[in-house]
């Protein structure tokens, strides 16, 4: 398995060692990924939001999915690459099991899935496929995108689904746009990492978009999100100057010009 084992994530909990886990969906974002020695990157159902431009993630399927998995994989050989399995892909545990295992032949090391479903978690773990779990705001099932968890009673059901998480075999577990305090507790209870996303700093690991974190998805920003370049007006700044350059036959030149 190339990059860090589950085993070895577990420990990095243990030593209080900070997990970094990125997105990426393509080649080159999983070169760039690799290059700044990010810990895991997620093959996110996301991509049908941020590259192929849909709604929502529902679009999503295994076979686009797969696609680019094995992309990723080749830009990204020495990387932990978990593959999202998108909604339906997981509805019984023998789908669950068939699916994970083409990802697994793809080019991923581990799968993720969404909810407090053990019976899936068990039968990957049964066939030998290593899997993440994810609560708190679960998009493939959400009505929205309000943060989860402020309420004791809807709290409650998260801390307990996080640990019937890990009970049922998870390696580790995304904490997705929760109180802070709330996370914190769910890291305290568990012995397996969890990875934040919109939790706050008490958890073992932190995940955001790459399209979120470069500026390059434009289309809303999350509010936990920073912002770390602005590619996209870079993107569109250089795009701009190429055309007018055409239209003004200053390109190509001599020296851009096969002679």
């Amino acid at each position: 398995m190339p990059g860090l084992s589950a085993d070895a994530l577990r420990q990095m909990k243990a030593d209080g060692r900070r997990i970094a886990m990125l997105t990426g969906y393509d080649c080159p974002t999983a070169q760039f990924v690799e290059a700044a020695g990010a810990d895991l990157l997620l093959v996110g159902d996301t991509l049908a939001m941020v590259v192929l431009g849909f709604r929502d993630t529902h679009a999503m399927t295994m076979d686009i999915m797969l696609v680019h998995v094995g992309a990723a994989r080749r830009g990204a050989p020495n990387t932990h690459v978990i593959a999202d399995m998108p909604i339906h892909s997981y509805d019984t545990p023998e789908q669950a099991v068939t699916n994970a295992r083409r990802f697994i032949e793809a080019g991923a090391d581990s799968v993720k899935v969404e909810g407090a479903i053990p019976e899936i978690i068990r039968a990957l773990r049964e066939a030998g496929v290593e899997a993440m779990g994810h609560v708190g705001l679960t998009p493939q099932t959400a009505t929205n995108t309000k943060a989860r968890g402020r309420d004791p009673e809807e709290a409650a059901a998260i801390r307990q689904g996080a640990r019937v998480l890990e009970q049922a075999g998870c390696y580790a577990v995304v904490l997705e746009h929760m109180p802070l305090g709330l996370a914190q507790q769910i890291t305290a209870d568990l012995a397996i990492p969890t990875i934040g996303i919109g939790a706050g700093p008490h958890c073992d690991g932190q995940v955001l978009v790459i399209h979120d974190l470069l500026g390059v998805f434009e289309r809303f920003k999350p509010p936990f999100v920073k912002r770390y370049a602005d590619l996209g007006k870079l993107a569109k700044d250089a795009c701009r100057r190429y055309v007018d350059d055409v239209r003004a036959g200053a390109f190509p030149d001599l020296d851009h010009s096969t002679r």
